[in-house]
């Protein structure tokens, strides 16, 4: 069994407006001018998916998806986004039952076989630290961080923050809820490490203590400037936030089926009553989906409810955009 080592110490390339080439890692790789550029880029992407504009922007290139952990939305926009631009994939999900990994194969190898059929590899992976070992082991293609673990998320909080950014024509100023799972979600990790780079931005966490942001993330957080307010009752909720993140609790974390029942069973679920009472009625409300046991579906009539709108939807475009400038096509 191949061994993947967890919270390597980071040595990732900034963009510093330059995608060509880059592994991307962390938000932590990214400035305001880097988001900037991203964002213009995607507005094209838009364009050209909403129009079905044939293109041959990646004709020629091979995206390898390497996906070790289930995905649904994260997968298949990766697909969408490159076939969008003429690309074509590699596709190899849940590797460890059907690749040569079952035999034994290391994870260094895994990643160097990879490489040696495509252009870049998108990756997802359950352990911490497996897209930054990656890129360590790829030499000659870049690596795109489809999650991993509970450490980070970076292209899903691009569209996230590109989904607030379209709604609000800013990420200063703002005001948000985060709710479930803070302490294993690597989206709102993500995302509270994209806020932190615009000013004066309060951001509230609503979590039981047993699923609040551990303190060295908390501490680290609030050093890079953003205001965070950890709440853990319903009735603390205040009634000025521009948007809400919800989030499902990561049974996939746990140790046992019974620490998570009991998790489940503390978390506030997002309900027509709760944004009948806490909501204002010009934000919106988001979540990077699945939802389990998170948002009530009867929510989803809700204009403000963006998840299986805009939110899903910009996924494609801002992995179009990015896929675009790291392989050097834009």
């Amino acid at each position: 069994m191949y061994q993947i080592t967890s919270r390597l110490q980071p040595d990732f390339e900034m963009i510093c407006g330059n995608f060509k080439g880059k592994d991307i890692v962390s938000l932590d790789q990214f400035a305001v001018a880097d988001l900037d550029k991203l964002f213009t880029v995607t507005r094209q992407m838009k364009r050209i998916a909403e129009n079905n504009e044939p293109s041959r922007l990646l004709e020629g290139l091979l995206v390898g998806l390497l996906f070790f952990e289930p995905s649904s939305r994260t997968f298949s926009s990766f697909a969408a986004a490159v076939k969008r631009l003429g690309g074509q994939t590699i596709e190899m999900q849940n590797p460890e039952a059907f690749s040569s990994v079952s035999k034994g194969e290391t994870f260094e190898d895994t990643i160097q076989v990879m490489e040696a059929y495509t252009n870049a590899i998108v990756l997802r992976h359950r352990f911490s630290g497996a897209a930054e070992q990656a890129a360590r082991a790829a030499n000659f293609v870049p690596v795109i961080n489809a999650g991993d673990g509970n450490n980070e998320h970076p292209t899903q909080t691009l569209l996230d923050m590109y989904t607030l950014h379209e709604r609000f024509g800013r990420l200063d100023n703002l005001t948000g809820l985060l709710a479930g799972d803070a302490l294993n979600s690597r989206t709102i990790h993500s995302l509270l490490r994209g806020l932190s780079l615009y000013e004066n931005n309060t951001m509230y966490v609503l979590s039981p203590r047993q699923l609040q942001l551990s303190r060295d993330d908390f501490v680290s957080l609030q050093d890079r400037g953003i205001r965070l307010i950890e709440i853990h009752r319903e009735q603390d909720i205040p009634h000025d936030c521009d948007f809400w993140y919800w989030t499902r609790v990561q049974k996939e974390r746990f140790a046992s089926a019974e620490e998570y029942r009991r998790a489940q069973s503390e978390i506030v679920v997002a309900s027509p009553a709760l944004l009948e009472t806490y909501a204002k009625k010009d934000m919106i409300l988001m979540d990077p989906l699945p939802r389990v046991e998170s948002v009530d579906p009867a929510v989803d009539a809700d204009e403000r409810a963006v998840y299986l709108r805009s939110q899903i939807r910009n996924g494609v475009y801002t992995r179009m955009a990015l896929l675009a400038l790291v392989l050097g096509r834009i």
